[in-house]
């Protein structure tokens, strides 16, 4: 028989110096806890950085930047930076207006109330984003949040309102009128066409809606300058105007220095009517003496200052608005001379 192997396998415990340090707890003890929160905190996904939203004009439909390629620097009411904002040329005023005349024969030709359906639309796809532009109202004007909502609803309304306008205004302006003779004498209103708008300075979005819409709403066509110091509002709403059934060009926003680009403006050949209320006094003259150039229409500042939250009267929109009106010889039926 074969002896039995008095060899002893090694044991598979290993000495306490051999082995591992224990992880302890908080408390001091050894355990699990203190291994389970570290693994939590290796996971932890780090903070992430926030996305800048990079504002852009809006001319012709689509978003390009400024021509000259410059930003300048747009603060909140505390002056704290809030985004870059592209200073316009007047490389892009020229563009800017190019469109809206390209836009102005389809815009015009469509009827009253195919114009209406599209503000209505523009009015929903507000209401649709009315937090992001509450934000950026509250910043813009230093208003606290609830403030700020109302005004954005008030710019949503004001879009409705003059959306109701679009299929009665003719009928408002327009009618028959009496002469002395066999004619009949009819006055229909009509579109002059390419509109300058220096929106006002102080009210950042529904100051901006209250001159833009009448506009619109008339069949012109418009080139906007946003507020020099709170733009963002306004080229916000390029975005709602592009997703609203708008036709390129119809609107077209533009950021920067009224002294850059109201000039180009006024004394543009293409350009039909220019409303000044954004333009202080100084500016409103100058503009005003090189908007007679080619006879344009002038909507001056109003003194005082105009209250953005009243209801609107018919002045904005008759002062885009060309009569037209015509003769017609009137017949005789019958013998007793009776015309029609």
């Amino acid at each position: 028989m074969s002896e039995k192997s008095t060899t002893e396998q090694p044991s598979a415990r290993k000495s306490p110096a051999e082995r591992p340090p224990e992880r302890k707890s908080a408390s001091g003890k050894r355990g699990k806890s203190g291994g389970k929160a570290a693994a939590r905190e290796a996971s932890a996904p780090a903070p992430r950085l926030g996305v800048f939203k990079t504002y852009k004009l809006y001319v012709g439909g689509k978003f390009p930047r400024s021509e000259g390629g410059r930003v300048y620097e747009v603060s909140d009411a505390h002056g704290e930076w809030l985004a870059n904002a592209p200073r316009s040329t007047r490389k892009d005023a020229r563009d800017a207006v190019a469109a809206a005349r390209k836009a102005f024969a389809g815009w015009s030709g469509a009827t009253a109330y195919n114009r209406g359906q599209v503000l209505y639309r523009v009015a929903e796809m507000l209401e649709g984003r009315a937090e992001q532009f509450a934000r950026e109202v509250a910043d813009a004007e230093g208003l606290d949040r609830d403030a700020a909502r109302a005004q954005v609803d008030a710019a949503v309304d004001r879009w409705v309102w003059y959306a109701g306008w679009t299929d009665k205004l003719a009928q408002v302006v327009g009618g028959a009128n009496p002469v002395a003779g066999p004619f009949f004498n009819l006055s229909t209103p009509e579109p002059s066409g390419v509109v300058a708008v220096l929106a006002p300075r102080e009210s950042s979005l529904l100051g901006l809606v209250s001159v833009l819409a009448p506009v619109l709403a008339t069949g012109c066509t418009a080139v906007v300058v946003a507020s020099e110091e709170r733009p963002l509002p306004a080229l916000s709403l390029g975005e709602v105007l592009a997703t609203s059934d708008a036709p390129g060009g119809t609107a077209n926003l533009l950021s920067g220095r009224i002294a850059d680009l109201g000039p180009t403006l006024a004394s543009h050949q293409d350009v039909n009517a220019i409303d000044l209320t954004g333009a202080d006094g100084g500016e409103a003259v100058d503009l005003e003496i090189a908007a007679a150039d080619n006879l344009k229409r002038v909507l001056r500042p109003s003194a005082p200052a105009e209250d953005w939250t009243a209801t609107p009267g018919l002045r904005r929109m008759t002062s885009v608005l060309e009569t037209k009106t015509v003769w017609h010889p009137t017949g005789s039926l019958g013998v007793a001379g009776s015309s029609y």
